[in-house]
């Protein structure tokens, strides 16, 4: 699917290192097939496996997902038991494949408010898919970035209490050096579907240069041949970091 997208990505040549996705519309996929939310949020597994075959195609390194925020939290007990569910059930069943093929996963986020079952099932999967080279899979799970960011600040003052950094030491490094995406680069393409145009609350530091891409598609629609639309759309931007081209 989408070979003749990814033979002009690779004409391109400029495929972004990182990709971020803000997987939304479940939600509004199944209300308009008058189905439970919880099936729209396992048909968008569908989406999650197209999504990181298509990354491996084009040669991307890191793709990061946003999966399940601190906010979300606060939905209904049972779609958040669902949820979960699906979560355990995600791991289950493609935890060998993404071993074999290379594949990295790491799930960034508060873990202990997880289930038992889930964190179980995220130190399995971070374990048995701990060797991959090919692409780093970040499930961002229970995530929030202002979270994230007050966290990186409170490290840095119980190292400046403790005397072990001068205030001075702080700077733009440090606080990456601090943060949950610590070990790979800044997203370079920010993807979200279903055509919202919100951030919400993902990766807000490490967003501040990303090319973002924003469809109408609905997570569970999104198919290989749009991640690939979105790249080229990536390889046609002019990107200058707020420097002037020549």
């Amino acid at each position: 699917m989408g070979g003749d997208l990814l033979q002009r990505i690779r004409v391109h040549g400029a495929v972004p290192q990182h990709v971020a996705v803000i997987m939304d519309g479940n939600g509004r996929w199944a209300k308009g097939r008058s189905l439970p939310r919880p099936l729209g949020h396992h048909a968008g597994m569908k989406s999650v496996r197209e999504v990181v075959a298509g990354c491996l195609d084009a040669g991307v390194e890191v793709l990061t997902l946003f999966a399940f925020s601190q906010e979300n939290w606060q939905r209904p007990a049972s779609e958040i038991e669902a949820l979960m569910a699906l979560l355990e059930e995600y791991i289950a069943s493609e935890s060998a494949e993404l071993s074999e093929r290379g594949v990295r996963v790491r799930v960034l986020g508060d873990r202990d408010r997880l289930t038992e079952g889930a964190r179980a099932a995220v130190g399995r999967v971070e374990a048995q898919t701990a060797d991959g080279r090919a692409l780093a899979l970040n499930l961002c799970i229970s995530y929030s970035s202002r979270g994230e960011i007050t966290r990186a600040a409170r490290q840095l003052a119980e190292e400046v209490a403790a005397g072990r950094l001068r205030p001075e030491e702080i700077d733009e490094d440090a606080i990456a050096r601090r943060l949950l995406t610590a070990e790979w680069p800044d997203p370079d393409l920010l993807i979200r579907t279903s055509g919202e145009m919100r951030i919400s609350n993902f990766l807000l530091w490490q967003l501040a240069y990303a090319e973002l891409y924003v469809t109408p598609v609905l997570w569970p629609d999104f198919t290989r041949r749009d991640l690939f639309e979105a790249i080229l759309e990536f390889q046609r931007r002019d990107r200058r970091f707020g420097r002037v081209t020549a």
